[in-house]
């Protein structure tokens, strides 16, 4: 990334919400045979969140009886995913919840997940599939002065910075929607 990450991060569409997130420090610069795996695990990663949360979105309005048993079944699938994910990884054992906001160029990080060098492995873990954190390999691009830094993003990759893009996307949707339901 350039110097224009932090313009470019600041003109597009974030998430700004608390997620559980850590992050460690990270010997930079970053070998490729890692950015490829961690690319292949985020892109999966990416494709659960973007699966789970979208079942659970839907919600059908057809009567009939097939509906009807395929909601059923859509809640029984929902119920023993939650129960696997509590299972695989208890609410005990996740990061505490952190204030960020991120984008596909890079996130801005309270000063607690700010380590001292310049290189980091940002975690995050959304509540639909906590077993599967988004690693993130980042670097401080700038530093303010409330302890807080904005890291830009190592390249991701085309498919990885898409499907984030899709998960901001859907956050900022619900967001609005949420916000609009309080309203009426």
């Amino acid at each position: 990334m350039t110097a224009s990450a932090w313009n470019e991060f600041e003109q597009r569409l974030a998430c700004e919400d608390s997620w559980h997130a850590d992050s460690q420090a990270l010997a930079w610069p970053l070998p490729e045979g890692l950015a490829q795996r961690l690319a292949e695990r985020n892109a999966a990663a990416l494709a659960s969140v973007a699966a789970l949360e979208e079942r659970r979105a839907e919600t059908p309005d057809d009567d009939s009886p097939v509906m009807q048993e395929l909601s059923r079944l859509d809640a029984k699938l929902n119920a023993l995913i939650d129960m696997i994910n509590r299972v695989a990884t208890p609410a005990d054992a996740l990061p505490p919840r952190q204030a960020l906001r991120f984008n596909a160029i890079g996130a801005v990080l309270p000063a607690a997940l700010v380590p001292a060098g310049e290189g980091l492995m940002l975690r995050l873990r959304f509540d639909a599939c906590p077993g599967m954190p988004l690693e993130l390999p980042a670097y401080v691009e700038r530093r303010f002065d409330d302890g807080s830094a904005f890291v830009a993003f190592h390249t991701l990759g085309d498919g990885v910075a898409a499907s984030l893009e899709r998960f901001v996307f859907r956050h900022h949707r619900r967001k609005v929607a949420g916000a609009r339901q309080a309203g009426i």
